[in-house]
């Protein structure tokens, strides 16, 4: 064949090659918000090595897609907000994506756990505020529940802009709409609002790999690396993790812990293979740990192969073990638990199944149906566990036990992964964020607070990216003395992150909710704080609330100093102020006046180290600026 006539059979080839549809990824779709005054970054998908042409209005770019399918189309800032913009992606074979109704305005990345999920609809007066949502230029994408163990480019569920109607905004976050709602009331333009948000999340899940080391969480980290490569591995090394917990807490000697000496426990029939709240009127909500056992005789044949172990889902946690060896556990409520069980684990005749099984909220135990325990075997036979279960009780002095950093909703990046990666360098006017109640008990929360900032910071590509992170609402009885609050310490670690970055803003809401709410109903008045807080840092104008500065003993007091003058509302002092020296139990209520800016706190006598504000899981309060924002949480040494 001559060289011409491979030239035009080689050009026949590239005339009828089949390219994939070309897609633009979701945060750019139809009813999109795109950033004001920063630059865009357009992306899709394509076929790998496709050329595109990609047009922004009449402006256009000629791209190639990566060898991965991935393309970027970079366009200048557009300034002007408003329009009905228009982008389209033609492929190289004429088949185009187009995405209509864009509007140029400001962009806020909402996200967080379970008081950031909080929907509009279940808020104060959360009928009337779903039936009032109308405005087609505030417009919503709500990012669907997903993780991933490595960062994606592109969202496995893709999420889709929706303008703000009763039907969008009902399950959408109701901190992040009252918010949104506050911006357009005040900046005129129009606003899109993200909602990334998953219930009972910690940090770790939503800030990345390395990021995770930065913040002071490395080991998990390098776990989390290790079982890409070899799982058995990873998952013997968390056994031995998990175990030396289990003997901190326990005081058990090696070789005595229940999954290898379980007759040292007393065990009684499970009631029924389900929720505890269905086991009898006093395990209705029972809060705890269990151990569960189930005891099985295995074949010769059974025991060589391979096996899966299948368990339901499990709520809140679990860590499971066969014949002494860890094979799985997992943190999320509604995910059945599915654990590979080598042959060199299991062995002819008698086999045990030993479960640590925790709940730390609501109904808990095990979800069931009865038929999803079973054992499948590799040659696709199945063994039923519907029956003989037994149980144990664990002490509450227990508390909360590691787990597993991959493979669940709240293991190291997997949220990051999967729902803020795929969002590329997208241009943002900020980011809310309600998190930290999985946290409490961690400490170094400040340390892993500013690794996250600095981590999203770096993925949006804006070094002044401002956050506005709300601070714990309380949660508790409250204490008639002063006591140790892991929820105070996490409240005080936010702020101390606040106070050293210049492009943060701590919104306190330590007084929004009643005392035995975890998920307090009045979001309008978090919202409306969240956009004080950011008019402040994105805009002109705002409002953020006070911070203390320092405190200082003189002959008879010790002054606080705060940012903003301050007042005491419904009495002539300001409550909720501790004196503490180094041990827990030397802190003690204190009188406090307000004089301008500072708090005048009256000696005792008594030796003073440093001052605490608000110290409990739920404190009363009255100290407010003269805008109504209360002072947060804090502890100060006295110099």
């Amino acid at each position: 064949m001559s060289a011409r006539t491979l030239l035009s059979f080689a050009s026949l080839l590239a005339s009828t090659a089949v390219f994939a549809a070309p897609a633009i990824d979701p945060q750019f779709g139809d009813h999109a918000v795109i950033q004001r005054g920063k630059p865009i970054a357009l992306s899709g998908t394509a076929s790998p090595n496709e050329r595109l042409t990609v047009s922004l209005d009449a402006e256009s770019r000629d791209v190639a897609a990566d060898s991965a399918g991935h393309w970027v189309a970079r366009f200048p800032v557009r300034a002007e907000p408003g329009g009905s913009h228009v982008i389209k992606a033609i492929g190289a074979g004429g088949a185009a994506a187009i995405a209509s109704d864009i509007a140029i305005g400001d962009v806020w990345l909402c996200s967080g756990q379970s008081n950031m999920e909080f929907p509009v609809s279940r808020a104060l007066n959360g009928e009337t505020e779903v039936q009032n949502a109308n405005d087609p230029d505030l417009r919503l994408l709500k990012i669907e529940h997903q993780i991933a163990d490595v960062p994606r480019q592109s969202f496995e569920k893709p999420p889709t802009w929706k303008a703000s109607t009763p039907g969008s905004v009902k399950e959408f976050s109701a901190a992040c709409y009252f918010m949104a709602r506050d911006y357009r009331a005040s900046e005129k333009v129009p606003i899109g609002a993200i909602d990334a948000s998953w219930g009972s999340t910690p940090i770790q899940s939503w800030m990345s790999e390395t990021a995770n080391r930065v913040g002071g969480n490395g080991a998990l980290a390098d776990l989390v690396a290790l079982h890409r490569t070899d799982a058995p591995a990873a998952q013997r090394r968390f056994g031995q993790t998990w175990g030396a917990w289990w003997r901190s807490k326990t005081g058990d000697a090696p070789g005595t812990e229940p999954w290898v000496a379980s007759d040292r426990l007393r065990w009684k029939p499970m009631p029924k293979l389900s929720y505890w709240d269905e086991w009898g009127p006093e395990w209705k909500n029972h809060v705890g740990a269990m151990w569960a056992r189930r005891r099985v005789t295995l074949t010769a044949a059974e025991a060589a192969q391979p096996a899966t172990l299948s368990l339901g889902p499990i709520d809140d946690m679990d860590e499971t073990f066969v014949n002494g060896v860890t094979v799985g556990g997992g943190s999320d409520w509604a995910a059945p638990r599915h654990y590979a069980l080598a042959p060199s684990l299991l062995h002819a005749g008698e086999n045990e199944i030993l479960i640590f099984a925790r709940n730390s909220y609501g109904p808990g135990g095990f979800a069931g149906p009865v038929d999803a325990f079973e054992l499948t075997f590799a040659d696709g036979h199945e063994r039923p566990l519907a029956d003989g279960w037994q149980y144990s009780l664990i002490a509450d002095s227990v508390g909360a036990p590691p787990v597993q950093p991959w493979g669940i909703f709240t293991g190291v990046a997997t949220l990051y992964n999967s729902e803020i990666a795929p969002l590329g360098p997208l241009g943002l006017a900020g980011v809310a964020w309600y998190q930290g109640e999985a946290d409490v008990g961690q400490a170094g929360y400040d340390r892993r607070l500013a690794a996250w900032m600095s981590n999203w910071r770096t993925q949006f590509r804006d070094p002044r990216l401002p956050f506005l992170i709300v601070g714990l609402a309380g949660w508790g009885t409250p204490a008639p003395a002063p006591k140790e609050s892991g929820w105070a310490a996490l409240t005080n670690e936010q702020r101390l992150a606040v106070s050293r970055d210049s492009r943060a803003a701590l919104v306190t809401a330590l007084d929004l909710g009643p005392w035995a709410e975890l998920h307090p109903q009045n979001k309008q008045d978090v919202g409306h704080r969240l956009a004080l807080a950011g008019r402040t840092l994105a805009y002109s104008g705002g409002k953020v609330g006070p911070m203390p500065l320092r405190a200082v003993r003189s002959a008879s007091t010790i002054t606080v100093s705060f940012t903003k003058p301050l007042q005491a509302l419904s009495g002539g002092q300001a409550i909720g102020f501790q004196l503490c020296a180094a041990t827990p139990d030397s802190c003690r209520f204190a009188n406090a006046r307000v004089a301008g800016n500072t708090v005048e706190i009256a000696s005792d006598g008594r030796l003073a180290t440093r001052v605490r504000y608000a110290w409990a899981d739920y404190s009363i309060v009255n100290l407010y600026d003269l805008d109504l924002l209360p002072v947060p949480v804090f502890e100060l040494p006295v110099q």
